[in-house]
């Protein structure tokens, strides 16, 4: 049939949430060859899918949003990242076109300069959300820090500040629009038009993760989320499957943002509670936390098999282990710290199928009363998982990008 060329960001919160899509690509028959972290490729490759890793220099370039003290400092690290990345995603993405000779891109969004020579190459192509999209519509709350939408003028009033205030913040960075020029492409005002500069792209969300969007562009598309991570039926580790009591699931990012302060604040909450705690610990090292008798600490179990036990989950509000959660139906104890989990935190809560607590308020009594009410939440997670089932999923993604082929025959 025809070769896609996938091109990710590092994490993979990027790549695992993509997987179930590009299996429903294989399934009908097309070629698939993705471009991702160097950690990920063994997976991929296990998958039988053709796998390279992105250019060095990308990895080198760490996510530093964690060092900023408020919302808007993290934007601006964000920003940055994003453009030191772009430099090498530019030849990255031309010497894969000149490899692979693909029929068909499809990248993150967030690959700025990938997608450049993706639109410059006259080749049908997608942008990937697999985090919310940074959209500043005037039918939502300002992107970024979580508000709840207006309520009458007042609301309305707000927002139209924030927006103008915001609008020098979300300049388009002169490093992007050069490369985009010597590309032979038109510049962008804003960054979140180089969101929107695919003929077509896919966001793995849903309402009511997602606000009604009825400004939106046709070539914006809400699939809903589909879920992936490295487990089997015979996966299940003796000691998970030795527990009887309903089990909370406590996790932070996988990429480092400094949460430790959660998984120990979640430890002290739950010492007494009738649950046992199993906890995910990424990037930070399980030894250097006091773990009360009822808690099992690892760097990493596949969250699906904790998730078939749970009855609440404790995260930092990554869009991939809420939306797995929700879709298990299971409700979601939030505590944001950064990137979009504002925003995250803020729809689940509107969604009714969680709680979130703000980090600067993050203590084990508050935790503990937080997680209690998300626990009573079951149902409305349950329902909350229904509707995101309803937007498709990756058979909802593939018929999508299946499109980009037939629109060339």
């Amino acid at each position: 049939m025809s070769r896609f060329l996938v091109y990710t960001a590092p994490g993979s919160g990027h790549v695992y949430p993509l997987i179930p899509t590009l299996l429903e690509l294989r399934e009908r028959g097309h070629e698939l060859v993705v471009f991702a972290e160097e950690s990920t490729l063994e997976t991929l490759r296990g998958l039988g899918f053709g796998a390279a890793a992105v250019h060095p220099e990308i990895e080198k370039r760490e996510d530093d949003t964690w060092k900023a003290v408020t919302p808007i400092g993290a934007m601006r690290r964000s920003v940055a990242m994003y453009v030191d990345r772009a430099r090498h995603e530019v030849t990255d993405m031309q010497d894969a076109i000149a490899k692979w000779r693909p029929d068909v891109i499809a990248l993150d969004n967030n690959c700025w300069g990938a997608a450049a020579v993706a639109q410059a190459s006259g080749l049908p192509w997608a942008q990937l959300a697999t985090f919310l999209l940074p959209l500043t519509t005037p039918d939502a709350p300002p992107f970024g820090l979580g508000l709840r939408p207006a309520a009458g003028w007042p609301g309305r009033l707000r927002d139209g500040i924030l927006r103008q205030s915001a609008l020098p913040l979300f300049a388009a960075p002169k490093a992007v629009n050069k490369l985009r020029r010597d590309l032979g492409l038109p510049t962008v005002k804003h960054v979140p038009d180089l969101y929107m500069t695919a003929p077509l792209i896919l966001s793995y969300t849903a309402q009511p993760l997602e606000y009604p969007r009825p400004l939106l562009p046709s070539s914006v598309h809400f699939v809903g989320p589909s879920s992936w991570d490295p487990a089997s039926d015979t996966d299940e580790p003796e000691w998970l499957a030795s527990l009887n009591r309903p089990v909370v699931l406590v996790t932070v990012s996988t990429v480092f943002q400094d949460d430790a302060k959660l998984i120990q604040a979640a430890l002290d909450a739950l010492a007494d509670e009738p649950y046992d705690v199993v906890v995910t610990t990424a990037s930070i090292d399980p030894a250097r936390f006091n773990a009360p008798a009822n808690a099992h600490l690892h760097r990493f179990v596949p969250h699906s098999l904790v998730l078939r036990k749970a009855a609440a989950v404790v995260c930092h509000g990554g869009m991939g282990i809420t939306q797995k959660s929700l879709l298990a139906g299971v409700p979601v104890c939030i505590v944001p710290f950064g990137r979009d989990q504002l925003e995250v935190a803020r729809r689940v809560e509107l969604a009714g199928a969680g709680t979130r607590v703000p980090s600067g308020r993050l203590n084990p009594r508050r935790l503990r009363e937080a997680v209690r009410q998300a626990v009573g939440k079951k149902p409305q997670a349950v329902r909350v998982a229904e509707q995101l089932r309803a937007a498709g999923g990756a058979q909802a993604a593939a018929d999508e990008l299946a499109k980009l082929v037939a629109a060339q025959v």
